[in-house]
């Protein structure tokens, strides 16, 4: 049996990973200013994430939500503690697309209704409602297609309009988009979303999947704001490369036996990863390091790289080109060996590092983006005058 090929790959096998830093299988190594698309939260094999990890697979790794399972309560008082949602409930999944999934059918749930509002550039997920509010039709199945999605810009008179025809359970946004290309609407736009969201009976869902954990400063992005969504999605850095997810629900949407359900989600394993990371998040102050590693970051590329804008928060960053960024990208790989990230927008390179990276780690980036584009930049302008 074969691999289903859906996924172009890069020749690089990596065997070994630490901190910021990742080893293939010759030997070579790499600066890791990616995460495997901010997964990596806390560092690769963090020591006190490894110990969790051993420590729990010791004792026991699984068994199904029919158990008391006394971690996913200490999960939640600490994650809740961490975020300042401690008001909050937790359900838990296993991905990011899960946890999208269940916060567009409890809300379906809640309000008797189906519609849903999503925004111009989204990425929610693959699963079928996420991917139905994914603005991105190549990926969405006919199958997925029939699901009552209203796509609309961030403009408020825009998303009002929608919600007076009465039959929206939610808006569904992320706080600053990932895959879209480091979008971030602004801190008045989310404010003024909440309140249509209350006037309209429709709930607020703030899809933190990528921009949570404190990849931009503040444990959520939408934080920066001062909102308080009804329902808040959580997955990637949440476990440093263990699978899971989760929605933090508020205190006004009431449970019921049946109303949500998984096999894997909250399983002992998973709990172990999750509490490693909010760990560490606190004993290494990982949000204020976010928040001056990214400052600086920003400022650096800001008077440095030739850039036509710097999109993001800490450290989940957009740098804008005016020339597709591939070339860079790639040789950002094979010549000065550093994982990077592209977006849905050619010309957008995306960075998303472990909050722990560090100031020389940052400047070893820095420098090797300043050689390329001074590169890069002339012959894009020549092709494109070509």
């Amino acid at each position: 049996m074969e691999l289903f090929n859906v996924y172009p790959l890069v020749n690089i096998t990596p065997v070994k990973a630490l901190g910021a830093k990742l080893w293939d299988d010759k030997g070579q190594e790499y600066l890791d200013f990616y995460g495997g698309h901010a997964v990596i939260s806390i560092g690769h094999s963090h020591p006190h994430y490894v110990q969790r990890l051993t420590g729990q697979l010791q004792n026991i790794g699984f068994y199904s939500n029919s158990v008391q399972i006394p971690i996913q309560r200490e999960l939640a008082q600490k994650l809740g503690q961490v975020s300042g949602y401690e008001d909050y409930s937790l359900f838990l999944c296993n991905s990011g697309a899960e946890a999208n999934e269940n916060a567009l059918k409890l809300a379906s749930f809640h309000t008797g209704k189906k519609r849903v509002v999503a925004f111009k550039g989204a990425f929610h997920g693959r699963t079928s409602g996420a991917v139905a509010a994914t603005d991105n039709p190549k990926i969405v199945a006919p199958f997925n297609a029939d699901h009552a999605i209203s796509f609309v810009e961030y403009d408020l008179a825009a998303v009002e309009q929608v919600l007076q025809v009465g039959d929206v359970c939610a808006a569904i946004i992320e706080p600053i988009q990932g895959v879209g290309g480091i979008i971030r609407p602004s801190d008045e736009f989310l404010t003024g979303l909440a309140a249509l969201c209350k006037q309209y009976g429709a709930l607020l869902i703030a899809d933190e999947v990528q921009s949570g954990y404190g990849r931009s400063g503040r444990f959520f992005a939408h934080q920066h704001a001062g909102i308080r969504p009804d329902v808040i999605s959580v997955a990637k850095g949440m476990g440093n490369g263990f699978p899971i997810g989760g929605i933090l629900i508020a205190p006004e949407l009431k449970a019921s036996y049946g109303l949500l359900g998984t096999t894997f989600g909250g399983n002992h394993l998973a709990c172990a990863a999750a509490l490693a990371v909010l760990e560490v998040i606190e004993q290494e102050d990982l949000l204020a390091h976010a928040t001056e590693l990214g400052a600086y970051l920003r400022q650096e590329l800001e008077a440095n790289a030739g850039a036509e804008e710097i999109r993001g928060r800490g450290l989940m960053v957009g740098i804008k080109y005016d020339f597709p960024i591939k070339d860079v990208r790639d040789k950002l790989l094979s010549d000065f060996h550093i994982f990077v990230g592209n977006a849905s927008d050619p010309t957008v390179l995306r960075l998303l590092p472990p909050l722990n990276i560090t100031r020389a780690e940052v400047d070893r980036f820095l420098q090797a983006l300043y050689a390329l584009v001074a590169v890069s930049a002339p012959d894009q302008l020549a092709k494109a005058a070509g």
